[in-house]
């Protein structure tokens, strides 16, 4: 039977909006939180989503405690949307906003960087020279962009000669978009879309960029012109079974070549060539006129220079030593590591900070009252997979029962192609996402 679904019925835009509503606004009264009373010392390093995110839920939670906030920038940037700026449906402003918008009262929020962690002082070494002390330490860092391990890539070039990244920036966003019109101008070529060999956040988003360039294409109405190449060091397409099968199968059905085993290793933007490196090691060099590049990523180098990064396994040397469930050190209890820094098997998602931060509040709230650890994430990660513009698939899992699907909306099916899911993702989850950032959900 084939796993290509059938065009499901629209919702009612009423229902869909008030459902998702609701969902997005829970108050974080309904969690039966109890005021913690306590003088320590809480870093939290890093304040974008999950930075932010705990900030407010700690603020509000601990009464007494000196929470310190270490983030460098003043704007905060709606990353789930840079799938839709370079997608040509967004205009990039849409996703800035100021971290004053959202920062808690009564917080310390340091303008600078964090350059090193002495875990056993506990202590944090500063871009300015200065110390700062900590009893707790909240690692919300997010991740690093790595580039520079792509020979002869440079953020620059994202824009010209043919060169595309959705990761690199709001603007570097938008110049993608302008890419895909000059390649869509053009008449037709080759497009390649590659996957690195590293876990990435927003893992949906190769994909989505893939899908999203090929109804640009069919808008243009001369895809038959159009070849797509799709470069991936795995097996698979996606974490989550019954998705990677599905979209093994819808790659094959629109003639979206894969390449499984390769990642991308270098890149000549003059002679508009793409090096891929395959498991053996051989390389093939491939044209293209156009190429969506996602770079590999990795923990900060400050992160991974310190005693906190996992000494084993399969997170050694390049992810947070995190517990997966209860998100506390494995090694020093009173760190606790929240969103993309941590190395878990999925989990690299906004939706995965709304689902960690209760989690770390309530385990941090026990923690400094000497109690057991009460709350344990079950894994959940979220990715509206866009399979078309106008169209998309709601896929929710989490770590257990072969990371089976977890539904969140009744009306939205995770195993159909929907206009709902597109609206959720087009309206919806942007202002729930905010409500995250204020500790709301």
């Amino acid at each position: 039977m084939s796993l290509i679904p059938l065009d499901p019925p629209r919702p009612d835009r009423r229902q869909l909006l008030k459902a998702g509503m609701a969902a997005a606004l829970l108050p974080l009264s309904a969690l039966g939180a109890n005021t913690v009373s306590t003088r320590a010392r809480i870093v939290i390093l890093g304040g974008g989503a999950a930075g932010m995110s705990m900030a407010n839920r700690l603020a509000t939670r601990l009464s007494g405690a000196r929470i310190t906030v270490v983030e460098p920038r003043e704007q905060h940037y709606y990353q789930p949307g840079w799938t839709m700026i370079a997608s040509g449906l967004w205009d990039a402003e849409r996703t800035v906003r100021a971290n004053a918008d959202f920062r808690p009262a009564g917080i310390d929020w340091l303008s600078q960087s964090a350059v090193g962690i002495d875990a056993d002082a506990r202590r944090i070494s500063l871009a300015d020279g200065s110390t700062l002390d900590y009893d707790i330490l909240v690692v919300a860092t997010g991740l690093q962009l790595d580039y520079d391990r792509i020979d002869g890539m440079s953020t620059d070039l994202i824009g010209s000669h043919g060169i595309g990244s959705v990761y690199a920036g709001h603007q570097a966003a938008a110049r993608t978009s302008d890419a895909i019109d000059a390649w869509l101008a053009s008449g037709g070529g080759q497009g390649l879309f590659t996957m690195p060999q590293t876990a990435i956040k927003c893992a949906g988003a190769p994909i989505k960029m893939t899908f999203t360039t090929q109804s640009r294409i069919k808008s243009v109405g001369n895809r038959d012109d159009f070849t797509l190449d799709y470069f991936t060091p795995s097996d698979d397409m996606f974490s989550q079974p019954w998705s990677n099968e599905f979209l093994k199968e819808r790659f094959d059905r629109d003639g979206i070549a894969r390449h499984h085993g390769w990642h991308l290793s270098a890149i000549d933007p003059q002679a508009r060539q793409a090096e891929f490196t395959g498991r053996d090691g051989r390389t093939e060099t491939r044209d293209f006129d156009f190429i969506h590049v996602v770079p590999p990523m990795s923990a900060p180098d400050f992160v991974k220079a310190s005693d906190l990064i996992a000494q084993q396994g399969p997170f050694a040397g390049e992810w947070l030593d995190t517990d997966i469930y209860t998100m506390q050190h494995n090694r020093y209890p009173e760190v606790f590591g929240i969103g993309d820094v941590i190395g878990a098997p999925i989990n690299k998602t906004a939706a995965s900070v709304k689902a960690q931060a209760p989690v770390v509040e309530a385990n941090i709230a026990a923690f400094l009252e000497d109690r057991p650890l009460p709350l344990r994430h079950n894994g959940y990660t979220s990715c509206p997979l866009i399979t078309a513009i106008g169209r998309a698939m709601l896929v929710e899992f989490g770590y257990d029962n072969d990371m089976a699907f977890l539904p969140s909306f009744a009306f939205i099916d995770p195993r159909e192609e929907s206009w709902a899911a597109w609206v959720l993702k087009e309206f919806m989850l942007q202002p729930a996402y905010y409500a995250m950032l204020e500790g709301r959900v």
